[in-house]
């Protein structure tokens, strides 16, 4: 087994992981820290809310699940057969544990300073061992619609997901995460133990572990962990997606909630989609490094806008992809969204891009990207993110510094434009009287 044991190493910023692919398909990574207090653990797997159509790979039959299914299966994971579940064993040896589920992937994540290898297990352990009957899953429903009402209640939330409507007519992107009430209501428990046979198999999942530990007992330990579970060997997952115009599903789209000052967000629908490894990362450094010279804090734009007052220190500017969909927002509060809109439109387009802007962009992502590795649960993050569409995270560097400028003036042209650009806007509630986020 220790010859199978893979030492990477980025020596321009004097960093190491070692990894191990177990055979069961389960790749385990693990970034020792040494000095660190806590251990930070995740077993991720490569499923999230777009992920509502695919091939079943026992079958080949296509398969339509319910949205907000990746979600729901999330939460139901933590229960466990017989009564209780994780976070109780997680507490009893002094760890904290969560989970997250977003659009292409769900994380299950314990932190902790002492008994590591036994918070392996229970991580390990709860997340291939699924208990689902009628009885759980119907009351999980209840749970999770008072978290989505809670959600229509978040003015944040809404910007961002009515932006999504706005941007996306067919893909999967433009539904919320968590599903709908409507939607959660028709999940079955076949329905969950098809997700669960089709996307939680080792082969789409990574177990990560950062902190002051000894790679060989990690992987020693998830080794003789998982030689005792019977995995089949599986097919490549399918996941079928609709078909996606290049131009937007709206213009704009408007929402009064109660809020002391409007918010806004403009965004751009990428028409460069299916990249995946360097060059998707690639796309995704040139966007975000144009975004802080157009942008950022020290560009004349944003200190244009500050000084008008249309902006505050929380506007931000930022980019987003994964291989089948991308998206720049632009936002935060302003008293005025009209003008503010105006005022972007035309400053995007007509401020100059400098050479000494592009030096100092790449030197601040250098520096965020140096000071992951300080921030187990970012590191996480960041890895899991990455692992996912195919990217190592030490070709980060040389990424960000391969990018010219000739890159960010290309894609200033074909990323701002107007037919794939929507606006979402929430405003303050005239009628006091009406239901908050209601729309």
């Amino acid at each position: 087994m220790n010859d199978s044991v893979q030492t990477i190493e980025e020596a321009a910023i004097g960093e190491r992981r070692e990894q191990l692919l177990l055979p069961s398909g389960l790749r385990v990574v693990v970034f020792p820290r040494p000095g660190f207090k806590k251990t930070f653990a995740t077993f991720a797997t490569h499923y999230g809310s777009i992920d509502n159509a695919f091939r079943d790979p026992k079958t080949g039959q296509e398969v339509r699940v319910p949205d907000g299914i990746a979600h729901f299966l999330e939460h139901k994971m933590f229960e466990k057969k017989g009564g209780g579940d994780a976070f109780d064993d997680f507490a009893r040896l002094g760890a904290s544990s969560n989970a997250y589920t977003d659009y292409t992937s769900t994380t299950f994540l314990f932190q902790t300073t002492t008994h590591v290898l036994d918070n392996i297990g229970i991580l390990l352990d709860f997340v291939q061992e699924p208990y689902f009957t009628e009885q759980n899953v119907e009351k999980e429903k209840g749970i999770i619609e008072q978290e989505i009402r809670m959600y229509l209640d978040m003015p944040g939330d809404r910007l961002h997901s009515n932006l999504m409507r706005a941007l996306y007519l067919n893909h999967p992107a433009h539904i919320d995460i968590a599903g709908t009430v409507e939607s959660i209501r028709t999940i079955t428990p076949d329905n969950l133990y098809t997700c669960y046979r089709t996307f939680y198999h080792p082969t789409n999942m990574v177990l990560l572990v950062i902190g002051d530990v000894d790679a060989k007992q990690i992987f020693d330990y998830a080794w003789e962990n998982q030689k005792h579970k019977e995995y089949q060997k599986q097919t490549a997952i399918t996941r079928i997606f609709p078909g996606e115009p290049s131009t937007v599903a709206e213009k704009h789209r408007e929402q009064q909630m109660v809020v002391s000052m409007p918010l806004f967000v403009m965004g751009y629908k990428d028409s460069r989609t299916q990249l995946a490894g360097r060059d998707l990362l690639r796309r995704e450094m040139t966007c975000g490094l144009m975004w802080q010279m157009l942008l950022g804090r020290s560009s004349p734009l944003f200190h244009n806008l500050y000084r008008q007052g249309l902006i505050n220190d929380r506007f931000s500017a930022r980019y987003g992809a994964s291989a089948t969909f991308g998206f720049s927002t632009l936002g935060g509060e302003t008293p005025d969204p009209a003008a503010l809109e105006a005022q972007l439109l035309e400053g995007l387009y007509q401020a100059p891009l400098r050479e000494e802007d592009l030096a100092r962009a790449k030197k601040r992502e250098v520096g965020e990207y140096i000071a992951l590795f300080q921030n187990p649960e970012e590191l996480a993050y960041a890895f899991n993110h990455l692992f996912f569409r195919q990217i190592d995270i030490f070709d980060y560097v040389n990424t960000v510094l391969s990018v010219n400028l000739e890159d960010i003036e290309r894609a200033r042209r074909d990323h701002l434009n107007e037919s794939q650009r929507a606006v979402s806007v929430i405003l303050p509630q005239e009628d006091a009287e009406a239901t908050p986020g209601e729309e």
